[in-house]
């Protein structure tokens, strides 16, 4: 069962998972040592399931966002698992989800511009059977991040 301070070190962490103990516990109100016990305690409950970088994309040579959205004539969980496979050998697919509705799955793909997403297409393509893709370009960012409310939490 998650209290307040639990929910505060959790939304802190997940903004910057770097800071400190101490600047983590002087923030909740928590000694060092109960700070770091509620750390562990929540990464051994799976509430916080890693610890990341997250790396700035302009820098790293890939600023252009393309979300693809995928129809099949295929719903076999073979069909799935290959299809699942092929995207995760993908770098450049950083997210990809089954969707209600219209289409299947969409993908979220970073690129160094827009013109590589051909080859990305390409490589998912020749290895299996698609009915339609289509592609849309982000415009701009909006709203971003990693972090998810904790407010839900037990």
């Amino acid at each position: 069962m998650l209290d307040d301070r639990d929910r505060r070190i959790l939304d802190m962490l997940q903004k910057d998972a770097g800071i400190s103990v101490t600047d983590l516990a002087e923030r909740v109100a928590l000694s060092i040592s109960a700070c770091s016990r509620r750390i562990q305690r929540l990464e051994e409950s799976g509430h916080i399931a890693r610890r990341i970088v997250v790396l700035d994309r302009e820098k790293m040579g890939v600023p252009t966002t393309v979300f693809a959205l995928v129809k099949t004539a295929h719903h076999s969980d073979e069909w799935t698992e290959t299809f699942r496979r092929i995207i995760s050998d993908i770098p450049e697919i950083v997210e990809a989800h089954r969707l209600t509705g219209n289409h299947d799955y969409i993908l979220k793909i970073v690129l160094p511009r827009v013109e590589h997403y051909d080859v990305i297409y390409k490589q998912i393509v020749r290895k299996i059977e698609l009915f339609d893709v289509s592609a849309s370009i982000s415009m701009e960012l909006l709203k971003g991040g990693t972090a998810i409310p904790v407010g839900y939490a037990d």
